[in-house]
């Protein structure tokens, strides 16, 4: 005599709906489970990138305090441009700032920025390109192939009137020996405004 192994019960019998539906729910649970993370996780991603591929984003000017005493005027952030300036495939921002004026037009200073070391920190000053003492205002800002490139006006003596520069540069900086070296483009090199 053979043992039975009992009634074939219709719930005990796998069909394919069987399969599909426990597919499913455990695709599901995945799913779910990635959205999930604890609030201290930190992701490790290539440098220059943020998670899935896509490029980091910019250092936001908006975000520093630059190291420019206006009074009681606020700084202005007039001009920036971003792009990898130092060959490390992340993004830096260049920005110019200056304090804000009803009239005439203060100097300006021109900083380079890079990604915060922090998740919620503030983007890094890493170099001063030009400093408000130096009595320059940048009137053009560009970066192109991992340099910076900048019209400045200024004076040629002290004794030019601050509303009237007459001197006028083009400017370069380009990341050379672990800093930013700066150049002078020799078309416009001591033109002076007439």
């Amino acid at each position: 005599m053979q043992p039975t192994a009992g009634q074939d019960l219709s719930h005990t019998q796998p069909r394919p709906m069987h399969w599909l539906a426990t597919a499913t729910a455990l695709s599901a649970v995945i799913a779910g489970a990635s959205f999930v993370q604890p609030p201290d996780a930190t992701a490790t991603t290539a440098r220059g990138t943020s998670t899935a591929g896509h490029p980091a984003a910019a250092p936001d000017p908006d975000r520093v305090s630059f190291p420019v005493d206006c009074g009681p005027n606020r700084l202005d952030v007039v001009k920036k441009a971003s792009g990898d300036l130092d060959g490390d495939g992340t993004t830096e921002t260049v920005a110019v700032v200056r304090c804000h004026s009803g009239t005439g037009t203060p100097p300006s200073g021109a900083y380079v920025l890079a990604q915060p070391s922090g998740r919620r920190a503030a983007p890094r000053i890493v170099a001063t390109l030009l400093a408000p003492a130096q009595q320059r205002s940048v009137q053009n800002l560009a970066v192109k192939d991992g340099a910076i490139s900048a019209a400045v006006l200024g004076y040629s003596t002290r004794d030019i009137p601050r509303c009237c520069p007459d001197v006028r540069q083009s400017l370069k900086w380009q990341w050379k020996g672990g800093k930013f070296v700066r150049s002078e483009l020799p078309a416009a090199m001591g033109t002076r405004s007439v």
